[in-house]
C-alpha cells in the first residue's frame, strides 16, 4: 500500500456526523445552539462563584475550573465542526488536526481530576468534618488542581510526538467531527503498538485510577451519611453530594457508552454519534445540574441574574 511521510500530509477530512447534505443545516443549528448553552451556562456559573463569597470553597473551586474546562474542550472541537459545516469544507490541516488531538486529551484528562478532586473534597467534608479547613486548605488544592494540568498537558504531548512519528497512508478520512486520538492511529501506515499500549495505560491511569478514587469516596460517604442520626443531617449531606455524583455518573457513563458501541458495532458513524454525549452533551449539561440540584447556586446565580438584569 501506498503511504506518504507525515512532513508531506497537509490535512485531513472530517466526514461528521452525516454525509447528508439535506442535514446539514439541522446539524449545524444543534450544535450551534448547543455551544452558546455551553458558554452561556458555564460562565454563568463561573461568575456566580466569582462573585458570591459564600462560595469561596474547596468544592465550588473546584466546580468553576471544571467549567472553564468544559467551555475549553467545546470550543476546541465545536466551531471547527460548525465552520466546515458552513463552508462545505470537510477538510483540516495537519497541524490543526494534531492540535485538536492534543487539547481534545488535555482537557478530557483534566475533567477526570477534578471530578476526583470534587469527590475528595466531599469525602473529607462529610468523613472528616472537624479537620476539613486543616485538610482542605488552599495551598491543597490549588496544588491539586496545578498538578493535574501538569500532568494532562505532559500526556497529551507525549502523545502527540508519538504521533509525529507516523507515516499515513493516502486514505485521511477521519469518520469523526474532530480529530480523537484513536481514529487518527488508525490512519497510520506505519506500526502503531507503541501509540496503542500508551492509549491503553493512559485510558487505565488517568481514568481509571480517579474514577477508583471517586467510588472508594463516595463508599465511605454513604457509609458515613448512613451512620448520622439526624434525618436533617443525611437529607443535606446527600443534597451536597447528588450533583457531583449526576455529572460523574453522566461524564463516566458516555465515556463508557462510546466504548461500548465501538465494541458492538461496525458501523464509525454510530460510534461518533455516540460520542458526541461525552464530548458536547455533557458539557452542556453540567451547569444545568449544579444550578437545579444544588440549592447554594441557586442562589448565587438568582443574585448575579437580578444584579445583570436589575443593576444598581
Amino acid at each position: 500500500m501506498k503511504y506518504r511521510n507525515q512532513t508531506t500530509i497537509s490535512e485531513f477530512l472530517l466526514l461528521g456526523l452525516t454525509d447528508d447534505l439535506a442535514l446539514q443545516p439541522l446539524i449545524f443549528s444543534l450544535f450551534l445552539s448547543m455551544y452558546l448553552v455551553t458558554i452561556l451556562g458555564n460562565l454563568l456559573i463561573i461568575l456566580a462563584i466569582y462573585s458570591d463569597s459564600h462560595l469561596h470553597t474547596p468544592m465550588y473551586f473546584f466546580l468553576s475550573n471544571l467549567s472553564f474546562n468544559d467551555i475549553c474542550l467545546s470550543t476546541t472541537t465545536v466551531p471547527k465542526m460548525l465552520v466546515n459545516i458552513q463552508s462545505q469544507d470537510q477538510s483540516i490541516s495537519y497541524t490543526g488536526c494534531l492540535s485538536q488531538v492534543c487539547f481534545v486529551l488535555v482537557f478530557t484528562i483534566l475533567e477526570n481530576f477534578l471530578l476526583a478532586g470534587m469527590a475528595f473534597d466531599r469525602y473529607v467534608a462529610i468523613c472528616h468534618p472537624l479537620r476539613y479547613t486543616a485538610i482542605m486548605n488552599p495551598h491543597l488544592y490549588v496544588s491539586l488542581l496545578q498538578s493535574s494540568l501538569l500532568i494532562s498537558t505532559m500526556d497529551a504531548f507525549l502523545h502527540t510526538l508519538l504521533v509525529l512519528r507516523l507515516s499515513f497512508c493516502i486514505d485521511l478520512e477521519i469518520p469523526h467531527f474532530f480529530c480523537e486520538l484513536a481514529e487518527v492511529i488508525e490512519l497510520a501506515c506505519s506500526d502503531t503498538l507503541i501509540n496503542n499500549i500508551l492509549v491503553f495505560v493512559a485510558a487505565c491511569v488517568f481514568a481509571g485510577f480517579p474514577l477508583s478514587g471517586i467510588i472508594f469516596s463516595y463508599i465511605h460517604n454513604v457509609s458515613s451519611v448512613l451512620r448520622m442520626p439526624s434525618s436533617e443531617g443525611k437529607h443535606k449531606a446527600f443534597s451536597t453530594c447528588g450533583s457531583h455524583l449526576s455529572v460523574v455518573f453522566l461524564f463516566y457513563g458516555t465515556g463508557f457508552g462510546v466504548y461500548i458501541s465501538s465494541a458492538v458495532t461496525d458501523s464509525p458513524r454510530k460510534t461518533v454519534v455516540a460520542s458526541v454525549m461525552y464530548s458536547v452533551v455533557t458539557q452542556m449539561l453540567n451547569p444545568f445540574i449544579y444550578s437545579l440540584r444544588n440549592r447554594d447556586m441557586k442562589e448565587a446565580l438568582r443574585k448575579l441574574i437580578g444584579r445583570i438584569a436589575f443593576p444598581p
